[in-house]
Order: structure tokens, then C-alpha cells, then sequence
């Protein structure tokens, strides 16, 4: 076990990111795919925009009503997605949910996004914790079809 692992420093980055959110607040630029997402067990309703240049993300923005682990882990996707190509995108996509669930994960591809790694010891929370996360990877799909 190393030092991320103490729960107060996972709480300190989880309440960084909330009370200092990154990459928050829409651009009115028609080269931004856009998707609302929301909760019907919490308050989170996130509008989530990604401005791809060709297969690379240039850019993820993100505004809306949202409780504090909604909040922190799409900051922090945000930061983990600019600059990936859609590929390396997925595959951090698909380590951090394999994280809330349980199943086997690359912790190095998650960075900051380790913060969450204890979700799913309060079920009610994973939904907040991947919501802006889901609709990240919705824009990206669609984007392949």
C-alpha cells in the first residue's frame, strides 16, 4: 500500500477538485459535441461538452448542478482526458470503472482519479462517480458511429 492510499489524502483531492473544479464551465462553439446527463437519485444534471481534433481530445468542459463526488471525479476525468486519443481514452475509461466495480484495474492510468477507489463500499455514490464519466464516453462513442 502506498500514501494514496490513507483516506484523508483521498479525501483532499476529492474536495480540491470539488471547491476548485477543473475545465468547468461551457463554451458556446459549435465543435463541441454536447450531452446532458443526470441523476434521479441526486441532484447531479451535468452538461458535458468534448472538442475533438480528429483523434485526439483537444478539450472536455462540463457545467451544472452536481454534489461533490459528481463534481470532483468529472474534474478530474477532464483533466485525464485532454490530450488522449480516443484509444487511450477508452482504455483509462474502462480502468477507472472496473475500479468502482471491483474488477481488475491499471492503478498508473488513473492518477488523481485513485481518489474514488473506495466507491463502491457506498453503492448510492457510484452513479455520482461515474456520471460525468458516462457521458464522456457517450460523446466518444457516438462520435464512432
Amino acid at each position: 500500500m502506498h500514501s494514496l492510499d490513507e483516506p484523508r489524502i483521498l479525501r483532499g483531492i476529492i474536495m480540491d477538485h470539488y471547491d476548485n473544479p477543473r475545465n468547468r464551465g461551457l463554451v458556446d462553439d459549435e465543435s463541441y459535441t454536447k450531452v446532458n446527463m443526470n441523476s434521479d437519485t441526486c441532484i447531479d444534471n451535468l452538461d458535458i461538452q468534448v472538442k475533438m481534433n480528429g483523434d485526439i481530445i483537444e478539450d472536455v468542459r462540463y457545467d451544472g448542478e452536481a454534489c461533490a463526488i459528481c463534481t470532483s471525479s468529472t474534474s478530474i476525468m477532464s483533466e485525464l482526458m485532454i490530450g488522449k486519443t480516443k484509444e487511450e481514452a477508452l482504455k483509462i475509461f474502462d480502468n477507472y470503472m472496473n475500479m468502482i466495480y471491483e474488477k481488475d484495474y491499471d492503478e498508473d492510468l488513473l492518477e488523481e482519479a485513485i481518489a474514488f477507489k473506495n466507491t463502491h463500499k457506498q453503492a448510492n455514490r457510484i452513479k455520482c462517480a461515474t456520471l460525468g464519466w458516462n457521458g464522456f464516453i457517450k460523446i466518444i462513442k457516438e462520435g464512432e458511429e
